[in-house]
């Protein structure tokens, strides 16, 4: 048996620049951060080896690996001629709600997938080839941060650059610093999920209109600015610059944001919030805030939502566990 361990991720700026549509163009960037929040992935032979089952949010069993119905199995097990084995996985938080859950899914079953034939292959690579199933042979309207930050780990500036690779740098702060950065954020559940692919859909439809293009543009140098803030380890301004980027990021497309979303972020902004964001493509999900710690309380009582702790995380897609082979 073997297990793997794969952050979800907390992305402050710049989602949106890593289509491919407008990075080739511009090149983008994105400031993220994976958390202690993980998709775990079981492998091992199943029982009757003439058959392969999978279990997530629903079971499947099958004699051909070429039935499976679940797009992302399907696709990798395929692509790998993985069958007879059974495959389980859990997640500390449901999809569809703003924390990178399918990309999480995708970078966590290669790496469980390559451990079990053997392959050592890097986090990097890892985050290429979850790009790779997602965008070019399934065709989600997505971009490729998720991937990168959920393989690679750690709070970083990620750049996609025109001739599609991508530069993953770690911010390099003060450890005192980047704790007061974390004691500042808060999280809340709002209840409500959403169909990312839908909304970035639209999203990518969007791209190549001036005022949107413009839009990523300005949240690029605003990614910018938060890097360079943490690396000056000053962050006063980061609720600020997180006001911002969600100002423009909810021009981006309709379904962003709703009335009940913007009522919930102004009543944290009069709370004592700073700035914030709804996580992920928007519509619901997690919203994201920056606030002193002293005022949380406030803000917690004020919108009466599930708060979501979670800390900062380092390592990445990480194999926790293997155990003896049998066959």
């Amino acid at each position: 048996m073997i297990i793997t361990r794969t952050p979800f991720r907390v992305s402050f700026c710049g989602g949106g620049s890593d289509i491919a549509d407008f990075y080739r163009k511009h090149g983008g960037c994105v400031l993220s951060t994976s958390i202690n929040k993980y998709m775990y992935i079981t492998i091992h032979p199943y029982f009757d080896e003439t058959k392969t089952a999978l279990r997530f949010s629903g079971i499947e069993i099958v004699d051909d690996i070429a039935d499976i119905k679940h797009s992302i199995f399907h696709q990798v097990l395929n692509d790998m001629h993985i069958g007879g084995v059974e495959i389980s996985s859990t997640a500390d938080v449901p999809s569809g709600t703003g924390l990178g859950s399918s990309s999480t899914f995708t970078a966590g079953l290669l790496h469980a997938l390559y451990c079990y034939q053997g392959k050592y292959v890097s986090k990097q690579d890892i985050a290429a080839e979850a790009c790779r199933v997602e965008i070019e042979k399934l065709g989600n309207p997505i971009g490729k941060q998720d991937q990168y930050a959920a393989a690679c780990g750690g709070l970083n500036f990620i750049e996609f650059h025109q001739d599609d690779t991508v530069t993953v740098s770690p911010i390099i702060m003060k450890e005192s610093i980047k704790q007061e950065l974390q004691d500042n954020l808060i999280m809340f559940y709002t209840g409500i999920r959403h169909d990312a692919n839908v909304i970035l859909a639209e999203q990518k439809k969007n791209i190549s209109a001036a005022d949107k293009e413009t839009n990523l543009m300005q949240m690029c140098r605003l990614a910018r600015d938060m890097k360079a803030s943490l690396e000056q380890n000053e962050i006063k301004d980061f609720g600020k610059l997180l006001h911002e980027g969600w100002i423009r990021k909810r021009e981006l497309a309709s379904g962003v944001t709703n009335l009940q979303m913007d009522a919930i972020y102004e009543k944290a902004i009069h709370s004592g919030a700073v700035g914030g964001k709804l996580l992920g493509a928007g519509g619901g999900g997690f919203f994201l805030f920056y606030c002193d710690k002293d005022k949380q309380d406030r803000l917690e009582r004020a919108l009466g939502l599930k708060r979501f702790p979670f800390r900062f995380e380092r390592d990445g897609t990480s194999v926790i566990y293997v155990g003896d082979k049998y066959w």
